[in-house]
């Protein structure tokens, strides 16, 4: 059986799946991402991932017949390596990836991707996806990948489609994004700043939540939304409008036919994410046609999924070309 190897760089976690042409895993493994204290560490837990994938499908990495990668960016495509992502430790520097994958599998069959762009290849290839989406990503930050008239977006280093840094908010208060700039979509959206942000607009009122707990993160505010805390509730009411600009700007940019959502802030509270951009997204619309807009990564596994799928087909996501 010929097998191939999809990997997935996050912000949080490391994922490897094996599997064979018609995209079934075979064997995976996953592991926390080090914050550190260098690039090579985070290589180094890269190649231990996917050895341990192989190990679980019982397959010597040297056997594997080319492999996708979906990583965190910005990324400098040319040279296979991840640079300075936003959602690492600022020292980290350039992550090779590629060259290190292709030593340890003895291919250059390696696909390279932001790791949205590898979403939305998986959405393509094992969610009948089409010509014609986007893949949203709301988790840690937030990311998209386009497919546009069948044409993966790869862009100049591999960069296209990175809106979440597409500037939401031009005011002058404008939250301060982890990358430095200013009103991006991520900084009020990204899972890592929703708690920061809840503290931004808090203005005395009552509330639930231990606002000076350091450890307060996106799922407390929406836990206490979702049991009753009208101050919880307005920030996510913030979130959704900010979401749903975002989504309308995703679907003048590139006219998708299905907006597929996932990441892990969408897939632990799909009615709090998806509801309002369903709700306000048709008002902001200029477009004959609102798009479908769809939870998919029901399992955390979109990414490593659609590197895989990136693999089998050459970087395509067409399924014509398993």
């Amino acid at each position: 059986m010929a097998t191939y190897l999809g990997v997935d760089l996050g912000a949080t976690t490391i994922r490897a799946v094996v599997g064979d042409r018609a995209g079934r895993v075979v064997g995976a493994d996953r592991t926390p991402t080090p914050a550190g204290p260098t690039s090579v560490a985070i290589t180094e837990a890269v190649l231990d991932t996917v050895r341990g994938a192989c190990g679980d499908a019982g397959v010597d990495p040297e056997s594997v017949v080319a492999a996708g990668v979906g990583a965190v960016g910005p990324l400098d495509h040319d040279a296979g390596v991840s640079v300075d992502p936003t959602n690492l430790p600022a020292d980290v520097g350039r992550i090779p990836l590629v060259d290190p994958l292709r030593t340890l599998l003895s291919t250059d069959r390696t696909h390279f991707h932001n790791d949205a762009t590898a979403g939305a290849i998986g959405e393509r290839f094992f969610r009948d996806g089409g010509d014609d989406l986007v893949y949203l990503t709301l988790s840690t930050g937030v990311g998209a990948g386009a497919v546009v008239d069948g044409h993966v977006l790869s862009g100049w280093d591999g960069n296209a489609a990175e809106l979440g840094h597409v500037t939401l908010d031009a005011s002058d208060d404008a939250r301060i994004c982890n990358c430095g700039g200013t009103g991006h979509w991520e900084a009020y959206c990204g899972g890592a700043n929703v708690a920061g942000y809840a503290r931004d607009l808090h203005d005395g009122e009552a509330t639930a939540l231990d606002l000076d707990d350091p450890d307060l993160g996106a799922a407390g505010v929406f836990d206490a939304a979702a049991d009753g805390d009208e101050f919880a509730a307005r920030v996510i009411d913030r979130i959704g409008r900010w979401n749903a600009l975002g989504v309308a700007t995703v679907v003048h940019a590139y006219a998708p036919r299905v907006v597929a959502v996932g990441g892990g802030v969408a897939r632990n509270n799909p009615d709090r994410i998806l509801g309002p951009i369903r709700d306000r997204l048709p008002s902001l619309l200029r477009v004959a046609r609102t798009p479908e807009i769809r939870l998919t990564d029901r399992d955390g596994d979109a990414v490593v999924r659609g590197a895989l799928a990136s693999a089998i087909t050459g970087g395509t996501g067409a399924p014509a070309d398993r």
